[in-house]
């Protein structure tokens, strides 16, 4: 039996109609998301590539007055570069170890499941509260005083549960098929995890990989009750306070002058730029070890 064209005619429209509309919907969602984004960068841009040049990579503000042109963040790259790595050598190994545990070796037991609550715990800790047990701890009670360390292991805090739940989720993705071919030629668990399950989910651990570090290079909060501020160069971070690119920019902007605000503008874009250079270098990274390459 066949329809009539007047009866199939309104109901086209209708499904044309409501898929403009949720179209519509969407893009409206993408622009209300990305308008905000887009501002932003271009304020931080506009505002900090006057002042982003050579001088500002390669000098401190030793010996540099509150309201002296001139001066640097090149004391504040160096500690969150080494900050930032510190807490990525720290907290990478135990994240991924801990997934590893919870995927491949934790299924239905107690202990798996109270790591895993403390682990959507640890998610929602404020960053002042990572800072001042770090401070308390450390700094208070050790008495081992303000350094860059300290600062790494208040922000290897809040990298854990990031790596963690993203390493977890990329290694469930992984087939089960693999897992049992591997233990029907007689390969050990620990073997199928290192040779079979890891280089599978590597993409997608490195993109958590890099969320978390993402998450922590902005943190001003932990740094400055852990880190503290200094205007030299300290290149040691075992060893006394330390600067950071959120505290130099913290600093800076403090000040009521238009000299330190224009290099507080430049320290954010610089904190960009960074945080989008280690992103290109992950997906040089993934790219260079998906599976299209063979290797």
């Amino acid at each position: 039996m066949t329809m009539s064209p007047s009866v199939i005619a309104p109901v086209s429209f209708n499904r044309r109609l409501k898929n403009r509309i949720v179209q519509s919907l969407v893009w409206l969602a993408f622009a209300v998301a990305v308008v905000p984004l887009v501002s932003v960068l271009w304020l931080v841009v506009k505002n900090g590539a006057a002042r982003f040049d050579a001088e500002f990579l390669t000098h401190s503000m030793r010996n540099i007055g509150p309201r002296d042109a001139g001066g640097g963040a090149y004391h504040a790259v160096l500690g969150t570069l080494e900050q930032v790595g510190l807490a990525t050598l720290i907290s990478v190994p135990i994240g991924l170890l801990t997934a590893i545990y919870l995927v491949e070796y934790g299924e239905g037991r107690r202990l798996a499941r109270t790591i895993s609550f403390f682990v959507d715990v640890m998610t929602g800790i404020p960053s002042v509260v990572a800072g001042l047990f770090i401070l308390a701890f450390w700094v208070l009670v050790l008495g081992l005083g303000y350094s860059g360390f300290a600062g790494a292991l208040a922000l290897s805090i809040l990298m854990m549960p990031t790596v963690v739940r993203a390493s977890e989720e990329m290694l469930r993705l992984v087939p089960n098929e693999l897992r049992e071919a591997s233990y029907a030629l007689g390969v050990p668990k620990w073997k199928t995890i290192a040779r079979i399950v890891l280089p599978t989910a590597f993409t997608g651990i490195v993109t958590g990989i890099m969320l978390a570090i993402a998450r922590v290079a902005g943190e001003t909060a932990p740094l400055l009750l852990t880190v503290f501020i200094t205007d030299s160069i300290n290149s040691d971070p075992f060893k006394g306070p330390q600067m950071g690119l959120p505290l130099y920019v913290f600093d800076q902007a403090q000040r009521p002058n238009v000299t330190a605000v224009d290099r507080a503008w430049a320290g954010a874009l610089t904190l960009i730029l960074i945080v989008m250079l280690l992103n290109l270098v992950a997906r040089l990274i993934t790219w260079w070890r998906s599976p299209a390459k063979g290797r």
